[in-house]
């Protein structure tokens, strides 16, 4: 059964104009533990079309706001031209580049991750979805997922997720607001 945030999306899709070439890009953004991933894959499901996490292209901790430039040049821009893309996959563990991700051509593409929808990316995105869910309940479940070990990260994570999105105006662009 489909969740009504996904129906939202799917409903916007339907009516979404190309802005990548000949590519519609759904950004699904937010903060973390917001719930983006799960949405993105439900919207992947419905569409059976290929997703990029921006997981990939953080590099380290303190990269989030490299991530909408590399995804730009790597990713959206290149389909925007009528080529194949790709991308280099953040090693988390080895904290390096690891291996080249690539993103052939195709008519839909969901983008999930904070900062998918962030300038100088947010030209290319059809879609702009803006996922949020109260902050302990986010913080609850990254470290469910990640571990307490994870949590000053995600406190140095979040400080640059707030000054970013308050810069960009990620929230106030967004075509549709999810709460989770």
């Amino acid at each position: 059964m489909q969740s009504d945030a996904a129906a939202a999306v799917l409903a916007l899709v339907r009516a979404a104009e190309p802005r990548c070439g000949r590519t519609v890009v759904i950004g699904i953004d937010g903060p973390s533990g917001s719930g983006k991933t799960t949405l993105a894959e439900e919207v992947r499901q419905a569409l059976d079309c290929p997703v990029v996490h921006m997981d990939d292209l953080f590099p380290g901790w303190d990269g989030l706001a490299a991530a909408p430039g590399l995804l730009t040049e790597q990713v959206l821009r290149p389909l925007a031209q009528g080529t194949d893309a790709g991308y280099r996959r953040w090693d988390w563990t080895a904290s390096c580049w690891g291996e080249r991700v690539e993103v052939a051509r195709t008519p839909l593409l969901v983008v999930e991750g904070c900062a998918s929808t962030v300038r100088p990316a947010a030209e290319f995105i059809a879609v702009r979805v803006w996922v949020e869910a109260a902050r302990a309940v986010r913080m609850a479940r990254g470290l469910a997922r990640d571990g307490e070990a994870y949590r000053p990260h995600w406190q140095r994570w979040a400080a640059q997720e707030c000054a970013l999105y308050a810069a960009d105006r990620t929230r106030e662009s967004a075509d549709v607001i999810v709460r989770t």
